[in-house]
């Protein structure tokens, strides 16, 4: 009996044992599983000390109540990456946990954020049905770990629940271990109440604490002092909740958009190749800034890799910015070096911290503002060392652990700023670019069967440019085997290897009016709206969208953030020498005219005949290297001219008055227009956009009353002399209109009120101006207005249309506010 009792505990014991293994196994692959077993004992200690209490710099502090609807952005110990693990392995079931005092808010404040959420999707944990008791409830411990983001709502009596404080413990928990985000939100109580637990909430929390073990009360201040250091939402700051609201909402929505795996590059051939070989460079454990150079022709695919590292890698810092295309946006000679600083550090801070309208006086910003942070900074297709210098010139202008990356096509930009570490983007293997090709001509990375032999010879011929192979493996797509070998003996004899050739082959396959489209696009369109686009060509083009479209699917263009048409720099050089060869000898014959000696060769000449093709003139002043002479009347004798854009620098004037235009112009930009108003014979009818910028001359555009039932934008920016507005009864399709800077500018038509599709109205820096038509209450489309520097506006009309964005300056340049919008809004 002895010996069979023996037995039984024996076996027993081993079960036991076997069970722990088990157990143990189970913690290893799934440490969740852990954490919720161990809770009781894992709340009892203490994780970590709470992170250091840094104040933001000024540019990102709290503002005050009345100045903004921006959250406040969160301390170094709420972004470091060190503080927290990586939260991409973790199997998140919830979107949202909220940690709340019902009694609070769950019927007013809550409810309205829970629909907010809704709206744009977001999941939230719902903890209806769960009794509340002494403990925390298993189901809500789960419900936490499962969130990838825990709002805490901290409110006057959040402390006086256990249940609360319990959730808040194991939240921060959850924060420090699996790199849950966690925003906090200071419902009618202040943040330094809830840190040194005074005023309301710490006599709450006292009530709370009677009775309660030494123990536990550690733990309850400790989180409660983490949470209160996390820069969040204050109530106070904002003028109504439901404000507040969007912009929690918003915020929500963006960080888990960011924090979503990307799936956009998984199809690229070849890239992670390139990921490992730039790890290599980028170091990421350690503390040193470094700058890398990304190097290679254009066409090679350096943004693509760029933008591939900047969605793996901008997650682990605590601010990242991807400064896209600085060539194309920022285009040289930077003749006041100063003030193209000035805008470039402009629009990298804007970008650093989201916010529009960044007021930058100095070039010390950068240096000053992120000296201690932990920055990843890509500087986009950059041409010019200027560009460098006025973002990166340092690399102790950013904190340590930052990482600077810079694609270029010139070497030695990176090699004067003594960037060592360049990874040069080589052209692909041919296996490889096969599988490129195979990507856009078949959709895998392999051809289908039947296709092998054509392929791989397609792909020779196309050479290894990934544009030439997506651009030519975006013409085979869903053709026949039988097409396909009846264009290969034309694609051998054309093709000397060069891409213009692959190109060529490419553009002689689309239809007549395609290419037509191309050439507008490339000579005088890049970069411009889709609206813009089909407004000035409508006329011309029998489906305007459906080429675009067309375009789009072949990859000669695409939509830059959905808003812009863009052509890749090959693909609209191409496209320019297209139209130069149409007549090499006589630039008057061709359609556009862009090179600088070609326009001033037929300006200048006399002879009529001369120049009745030019449809377009793109003219940069800024690359005369001799006097432009205009002949008398050019403008009369180009009577099919409807795209003019005269480009002018500060140190070049106009030599000649201009006393006429074209009469038949869809598109005018001139930059600092020399005269005082328009020729008294300019045709205004057919314009569809119209810019005349920083102009010291303009006073008004015309005489008299003109008809303008085509323009949709008018952009008179910074022309300080600008003292009227034409009659704007006619235009009823304008959409914007940008007068920032007309300081001479005291009032605004009447008129106005008949532009019943205007949407965007910026009236910055009108000093002079007084106050709005009542007019306006007509135009009930206009969803933003900017008013910042109208310090004598006091009063807008009682209702204005569907206004959803108002800005006004208070004053000091650093001092931003919200006027008061009229009650019907």
């Amino acid at each position: 009996m002895r010996f069979r009792s023996f037995l039984k505990e024996t076996k027993k014991q081993r079960r036991v044992v076997e069970k722990r293994k088990k157990r143990k196994a189970d913690e290893l692959s799934n440490p969740v599983r852990k954490k919720i077993r161990v809770k009781n004992q894992s709340q009892t200690q203490d994780q970590s000390s709470p992170p250091s209490s840094l104040s933001p710099p000024s540019f990102l502090s709290p503002p005050s109540p009345q100045s903004s609807l921006s959250p406040l952005l969160p301390p170094l110990s709420a972004l470091s990456p060190s503080s927290a693990p990586s939260s991409s392995s973790h199997v998140w079931l919830h979107d949202v946990f909220p940690s709340f005092r019902g009694e609070d808010v769950r019927d007013n404040f809550l409810s309205h954020i829970k629909k907010e959420f809704g709206r744009k999707t977001i999941t939230f944990f719902n903890d209806n049905g769960i009794e509340r008791g002494e403990s925390i409830a298993p189901e809500l411990i789960r419900g936490i770990r499962a969130s990838k983001i825990a709002i805490v709502l901290l409110s006057r009596n959040y402390a006086s629940s256990k249940w609360c404080l319990e959730e808040l413990v194991e939240i921060m928990k959850c924060r420090e271990e699996l790199g849950q985000t966690v925003i906090a939100i200071f419902y009618k109580v202040d943040p330094s109440d809830v840190k040194k637990l005074t005023g309301d909430f710490g006599e709450v929390f006292g009530e709370t604490c009677k009775g309660k073990a030494k123990k536990e009360i550690r733990r309850w201040k400790q989180a409660l002092e983490k949470v209160a250091t996390i820069a969040g939402y204050h109530s106070c700051n904002w003028v109504d909740e439901a404000a507040m609201i969007e912009d929690i909402c918003t915020d929500v929505y963006n960080k888990l958009n960011n924090s979503a795996q990307s799936s956009d590059f998984d199809s690229l051939v070849g890239m992670r190749a390139h990921m490992t070989k730039l790890e290599l460079l980028l170091r990421l454990g350690s503390n040193e800034v470094r700058m890398i150079g990304i190097w290679g022709p254009s066409g090679i695919g350096k943004s693509t890799i760029a933008r591939v590292l900047f969605s793996q890698y901008s997650r682990e810092f605590q601010f990242s910015v991807f400064m896209e295309n600085i060539k194309r946006r920022f285009p040289r000679p930077y003749y006041d070096e100063y003030s193209a600083k000035l805008q470039l550090q402009k629009e990298f801070m804007s970008q650093i911290i989201n916010r529009e309208d960044m007021k930058i006086q100095h070039l010390g910003v950068v240096e000053d503002r992120l000296k201690d942070k932990r920055v990843l900074a890509i500087l986009d297709d950059v041409d010019h060392s200027l560009q460098i210098e006025a973002i990166a010139k340092e690399a102790r202008w950013f904190g340590p652990g930052s990482r600077i990356i810079i694609t270029t096509q010139d070497k030695r930009l990176l090699n004067a700023r003594r960037i060592d570490d360049i990874y040069e983007v080589e052209f692909p293997p041919d296996d490889e670019a096969l599988e490129i090709f195979c990507m856009y001509a078949f959709g895998q990375k392999s051809p289908h069967d039947g296709f092998k032999e054509l392929a791989c010879e397609v792909t020779k011929l196309a050479g290894d440019l990934p544009l030439g192979l997506k651009v030519i493996g975006s013409y085979f797509e869903g053709r026949p085997k039988q097409e396909w070998e009846e264009d290969l003996p034309r694609l051998r004899s054309i093709l000397d290897g060069e891409i213009e050739s692959i190109l060529k082959f490419s553009y002689d396959a689309l239809c007549v009016d395609d290419q037509n489209l191309f050439l507008h696009l490339s000579c005088f369109f890049n970069y411009e709206t889709p609206e813009i686009v089909e407004g000035c060509l409508a006329k011309k083009f029998v489906g305007v969208k459906g080429c675009l479209r067309g375009l789009i699917e072949k990859s000669f263009i695409s939509f830059e953030g959905s808003l812009y048409i863009e052509i890749h720099d090959l693909l609209a050089r191409f496209g320019r020498e297209i139209v130069r060869k149409q007549s090499i000898r006589e630039p008057g014959q061709r359609q556009f005219l862009v090179d600088v000696g070609d326009i001033c060769q037929v300006l200048r000449d006399d002879d009529k005949l001369g120049s009745g093709n030019v449809i377009g003139i793109d003219l940069d002043l800024s690359k005369l290297e001799t006097e432009l002479k205009i002949s008398d009347g050019v403008f009369a004798r180009m009577s099919n001219v409807q795209f003019l854009r005269v480009r002018r620098y500060c140190f070049h004037n106009m030599p000649y008055p201009v006393t006429c235009l074209p009469p038949n112009l869809r598109n005018l930009y001139w930059d600092s227009y020399p005269m005082t108003c328009l020729p008294s014979n300019f045709n205004p009818e057919f314009l569809v956009k119209l810019i005349l910028t920083e102009s010291n001359y303009l006073e008004k555009l015309w005489e008299g009353n003109k008809t303008i039932r085509n323009l949709k934008l008018m952009n008179l920016s910074d022309s300080d002399n600008l003292k009227e507005l034409p009659d704007l009864s006619t235009a009823t399709n304008l959409q914007t209109l940008n007068l920032r800077g007309c300081s001479s500018l005291t009032e605004l038509p009447f008129s106005i009120g008949n532009a019943i599709n205007l949407r965007k109205l910026d009236l910055s820096g009108c000093t002079s101006l007084m106050e709005l038509p009542s007019s306006m209450e007509n135009v009930t489309t206009l969803e933003k207005l900017l008013l910042t520097g109208c310090s004598h506006i006091a009063n807008l009309p009682s209702s204005i249309g569907n206004l959803k964005w108002l800005f006004k300056s208070c004053g000091a340049p650093s001092v931003y506010g919200y006027c008061q919008l009229p009650q019907e809004i």
